[in-house]
């Protein structure tokens, strides 16, 4: 941590802008085209699913979740909760059901979480929401049989501080089987000096009370079982990678099981937007697929050997895996 602060100023700026990193399109170009990828694909989510939306877990107008059953949403499933990226100020859950489809076939729940964005939402409070968003469906919902949080960009920072939640506060105790973080900002600190805090208004307090680089805790008994997958792209940012690399091996430090994937071929935006794919490596090395639940595995995250048994297969690096 720290190498940022050498930085000029507009280095600093080009390393926190995702959209100058991708070499499919130009910078405008790929920021819309992701809009529309996660909107139509979420559209579709939307027609093939048994849903329930804009479920609210608290009185902001924001504070709305999306849920997306399973096929067969009988007796007891696992949640997948997504949290939107969009650099704390774009974005919402209506652009958020897009990896729901493939999902939802294989017996797991997709709920995809609102939160008020900047300059309505303020950090503090969108850490709370979303704390607070799974702390109402633990209530709410008993047929949940453990949940896998996943976020992309921000949403995988806000994904990381829950992983950091004494829920004792809460009176809940969620079954948090797992974690994949794709494409994330875990320490704060450097947004303060790029165009991205014009919108947030954050200080330096602000900025390090919700970094996740600064909130990891030694992994409770209860964490033992639970894997973290932080995931990155080839065409992210060396800063957005660093990060990705140094959380990572934070969490490991802290006893956390966690595998850190550097996914080849892919950028900011469609490491996420792939999820939507049945073949595609996130989806296929994370949740446990039907042939393997007829073998009597549940749906579920199995990063140690999911993961692993795609690495012939697929043009990615596993910088850090089993590490526990």
């Amino acid at each position: 941590m720290g190498r940022w602060r050498d930085m000029p100023a507009e280095a600093l700026e080009e390393q926190y802008s995702p959209s100058r990193w991708s070499p499919r399109l130009d910078r405008d170009t790929v920021v819309q085209a992701h809009l529309a990828a996660t909107a139509a694909g979420t559209q579709r989510a939307r027609a093939g699913a048994q849903t329930s939306l804009h479920v609210p877990y608290g009185d902001g107008e924001g504070e709305k979740l999306d849920i997306y059953f399973p096929t067969d949403p009988s007796g007891t499933f696992p949640v997948l909760v997504y949290i939107h990226g969009g650099y704390w100020q774009c974005l919402s859950k209506d652009e958020s059901g897009f990896a729901a489809p493939p999902l939802v076939s294989r017996g797991v729940a997709v709920v995809a979480v609102g939160y008020d964005t900047a300059p309505k939402g303020h950090m503090d409070a969108m850490v709370l929401q979303v704390r607070r968003s799974l702390a109402f469906l633990v209530e709410r919902y008993s047929g949940i049989r453990g949940i896998y949080l996943c976020g992309h960009s921000a949403g995988a920072h806000l994904a990381a501080m829950v992983m950091s939640t004494d829920w004792t506060e809460y009176g809940v105790a969620p079954d948090i089987k797992g974690a994949v973080l794709v494409s994330g900002v875990y320490d704060l600190e450097p947004i303060l000096h790029t165009y991205v805090n014009n919108a947030l208004n954050m200080s330096r307090e602000v900025a390090q009370r919700n970094s996740p680089m600064l909130c990891v805790t030694p992994a409770a008994p209860a964490a033992a079982t639970c894997k973290v997958l932080v995931a990155v792209a080839q065409h992210d940012s060396p800063e957005f990678r660093r990060q990705s690399q140094e959380y990572g091996q934070a969490l490991r430090a802290a006893g956390w099981s966690v595998s850190l994937l550097d996914l080849a071929g892919v950028d900011h935006f469609d490491i996420i937007e792939k999820l939507s794919e049945e073949s595609y490596v996130l989806t296929q090395g994370c949740f446990c697929p039907s042939g393997a639940r007829r073998a009597g595995r549940p749906a579920g995250l199995y990063l140690d050997d999911r993961v692993m048994k795609f690495v012939p297969s697929i043009s990615f690096k596993l910088l850090i895996a089993n590490t526990k």
